[in-house]
């Protein structure tokens, strides 16, 4: 407002090495050097439109907004953990490294460290549950639930072991865990409402300081998954493991009640939330076609 950028703080230079992150597209992770002396992480995309992406970081502030002028929500800190997206073009863009996380598959089923492994070394592995199921796929609908049933029996859930490796203390263990649970219920329900799909291990991180979740990856969004060749049904994620997170008492309580507090803001404000939905129905760049 004032026309003084003085205090603004620029890009001086960029570090000469990067790194690849995984993906299909292999996007870049680079370090930028601000004027003020620190580095800043940051991840470099190409042949990928991020606009969309962009416009979810705006619904997600809108609808921290909303969550915190309502009385019930606010009380509860229910909240959507967000990281900054510039769309530098149709095809290119810059994203916010999200800095002190880790991906939930990361921790799970890392092939040398998953706690899947050093919790539970005798059930099977993750890669050995994918391929029973896959090989399962063609066979009849009660066999295939009963391979589902086996390999559910042999690959038991240990995500409680996140709060306690990271929070020693029993208060501190009590409180993250709170913030975790909270954390899915509302990013499960505004997930629900723009028909977030594509959340796999690898696209949902958890921040080892706070416990809460960070979605990354918001590509497929308007329940274009269940155009998939493989179509996704469910509304959001809740496998076993996320569940075994949030304590002894699982769905029931907390969760469920930040779920109907967070569904009853949306619902009460959803024309906020179509105004800028809406940019992306009149937008005529937007590629609306799926690459399966």
């Amino acid at each position: 407002p004032t026309g003084r950028y003085e205090n603004l703080v620029t890009v001086m230079s960029f570090k000469p090495e990067f790194h690849l992150a995984g993906g299909l597209n292999l996007p870049k992770i680079i370090d930028c050097v601000g004027s003020d002396g620190k580095e800043r992480r940051q991840l470099v995309k190409g042949r990928d439109d991020l606009r969309q992406d962009a416009v979810m970081q705006q619904v997600f502030q809108m609808c921290n907004t909303l969550l915190q002028q309502n009385t019930e929500t606010r009380k509860r800190k229910l909240t959507i953990r967000r990281y900054k997206v510039v769309p530098l073009s149709q095809r290119s863009g810059v994203l916010e490294w999200c800095s002190g996380t880790t991906p939930i598959g990361e921790f799970l089923v890392n092939a040398d460290k998953g706690a899947h492994k050093r919790y539970r070394p005798h059930d099977y592995s993750g890669f050995q549950c994918q391929k029973i199921m896959m090989d399962a796929q063609k066979k009849h609908s009660e066999e295939k639930y009963n391979t589902f049933m086996k390999v559910c029996d042999n690959f038991q859930p240990v995500f409680r072991y996140f709060c306690m490796e990271k929070f020693r203390d029993p208060a501190v263990w009590f409180e993250k865990r709170l913030a975790y649970t909270r954390s899915v219920a509302t990013s499960s329900i505004v997930g629900y409402i723009l028909g977030l799909g594509d959340r796999h291990v690898q696209n949902i991180l958890i921040d080892e300081q706070t416990a809460e979740l960070v979605h990354i990856d918001l590509g497929v969004a308007f329940e274009q998954g269940k155009i998939l060749p493989t179509p996704e049904t469910v509304p959001f994620r809740l496998t076993r493991d996320i569940v075994d997170g949030m304590g002894i008492t699982g769905v029931e309580g907390v969760f469920r009640r930040c779920c109907e507090k967070t569904m009853a803001v949306m619902r009460n404000s959803q024309e906020a939330l179509l105004t800028i939905v809406e940019v992306l129905l009149y937008d005529p760049l937007f590629d609306w076609t799926m690459n399966p």
